[in-house]
């Protein structure tokens, strides 16, 4: 499938000021925690102690999901302006609140969780992926002059791990070599200026992570010793190290004698889920996505802070529907449910959910016919522009929709069986009560883990936040106190 010209002439600006946001954040010296009237802030306290962020990478259609809109089924001459809704809306668990069929399961424990339905995203001018997904997982749109921490690395830093063992950040089912825009997605996939012991790690396969965290051989605790010390030296020797700071590289070899705890621990086989009981097990094994839920599950038993499951984003594929929306959403709907339901159940059953916040979330919403907002001159990237739909690949919402999206919360004090925000019922499907930002978003995610949205550090003499320029407010009225 080719791309316009003109994305990507987009996509290698991107990738020049992200390539320079990164070099400068290699020769960063250390972050330095704020003072001053911004700075001197009180953390609240915390209603979570950690966060599960399950990312449907791609555009999550949240008329097809969390918001249904008016249904019309699949038939030869449909005018695409009457497509609204692909899937019909079943009833959940809380009265009078519906979602889309095929998210049975999850419908049964909407009872749990917290809904909002008016999240918005800017329009960036350009409707590119990697910079919508990158300013959801920093809060900052790029390019930046400095590589942005994630979300997960800025609760790595000030929060800490909940167990030392395990790595405070953990990324799941996203790979980072050998997909399309792997360069782009590994630049929000890190630690940015907080230097990599703060940054994630990476599992793409959740079945093959307990290999990740097996001693390699019969390596002995004097040999790992013996390749740390080389490796310092190696680094100490070689002539790229004036282009990283010291405390970069200080940073680096952090990263390394955590590895080296966690490979000498017994909470590794938090990593192995085929020790989870066939019955367990076989609930999560619709997909990777399903088998990286379970595997957070166990990892957030074991004392992780942050995991992030995706469904793994890819071009074309998955929730990135420039065509055939509606068969692939089908697909997408049997692989998210019945994993995401049993989460919270288990959660739930081990007492873990009430300070485990579970956020679903995506980096904008999709239309029939509307590209980025009303009025935006966003390019339309929908694979094939027709008026009516005669064949089933013309059925679904193919077009990037940053007007109104939706995120579902469990646990973590958030309200229960509670809806917030709402888009219009008619074609532009825009929010049109309580919109909430991605800043506003990020302020209430960290606020429930404790962190002030006005935290901040200074970095090469410039002030950074983790909300953008301290403003983001966190929406009280989703929190249950």
């Amino acid at each position: 499938m080719s791309r316009s010209c003109d994305e990507k002439e987009q996509r290698r600006e991107f990738l020049k000021a992200m390539a320079a946001a990164a070099g400068a954040a290699m020769a960063a010296s250390a972050p330095r925690e704020l003072r001053g009237e911004l700075s001197d802030v009180v953390h609240p306290a915390p209603t979570a102690d950690a966060c599960i962020l399950l990312w449907m990478g791609g555009g999550m259609a949240a008329p097809d999901t969390f918001d249904p809109k008016h249904y019309e089924p699949f038939r030869s001459g449909l005018p695409v302006s009457d497509m609204l809704s692909t899937f019909p809306a079943i009833d959940t668990a809380v009265p009078g609140l519906q979602i889309c069929e095929g998210l049975e399961k999850t419908a049964a424990v909407m009872d749990r969780a917290t809904l909002i339905r008016s999240a918005v995203q800017p329009d960036l001018g350009s409707i590119l992926h990697s910079r919508h997904q990158y300013h959801w997982h920093t809060g900052y749109v790029p390019p930046q002059t400095v590589a942005c921490p994630h979300l997960g690395s800025w609760m790595a830093k000030i929060l800490g791990p909940r167990n030392p063992v395990i790595p405070a950040f953990i990324n799941i089912g996203q790979r980072l070599e050998g997909v399309g825009e792997s360069e782009e997605l590994k630049a929000f996939t890190t630690a940015g200026f907080f230097g990599t012991e703060f940054g994630p790690m990476n599992l793409p396969f959740p079945e093959e992570a307990a290999q990740s965290v097996r001693p390699p051989g019969k390596m002995t605790s004097e040999r790992f010793t013996d390749r740390q010390k080389l490796f310092k030296r190696l680094l100490d020797k070689n002539p790229q190290r004036q282009f990283a700071s010291d405390y970069q590289q200080e940073s680096l070899l952090r990263s390394m004698e955590n590895a080296y705890r966690l490979l000498s621990s017994k909470d590794r086989d938090a990593f192995d889920i085929s020790l989870e009981p066939e019955a367990s097990r076989s609930i999560y094994d619709t997909s990777r996505f399903g088998r990286g839920c379970l595997l957070a599950r166990r990892l957030v038993e074991a004392g992780a802070r942050f995991v992030e499951v995706t469904t793994e984003y890819v071009p074309f594929l998955h929730w990135d529907t420039h065509a055939s929306g509606h068969e692939t959403l089908t697909r997408m709907h049997s692989e998210m449910d019945a994993p995401i339901a049993q989460l919270i159940k288990d959660l739930e059953l081990r007492g873990l959910l009430d300070r485990t916040l579970v956020i679903i979330a995506s980096e904008f919403s999709r239309d029939a016919l509307i590209e980025g907002v009303p009025g935006s001159t966003a390019a339309d990237q929908a694979t094939e522009k027709v008026e009516r739909v005669t064949e089933m690949k013309h059925f679904g919402l193919h077009r990037h929709f940053t007007g109104g999206t939706s995120v579902v919360m469990f646990g973590g004090g958030m309200k229960k069986g509670f809806v917030y925000g709402k888009t219009a019922d008619t074609r532009p499907l825009i929010a049109v009560e309580n919109p909430v930002t991605i800043s506003d978003l990020h302020a209430t995610i960290m606020t429930a883990m404790g962190i002030s949205p006005q935290a901040g550090f200074e970095i090469e003499g410039r002030p950074f936040y983790v909300t953008q320029d301290a403003k983001g407010k966190a929406v009280k009225e989703l929190f249950a106190t």
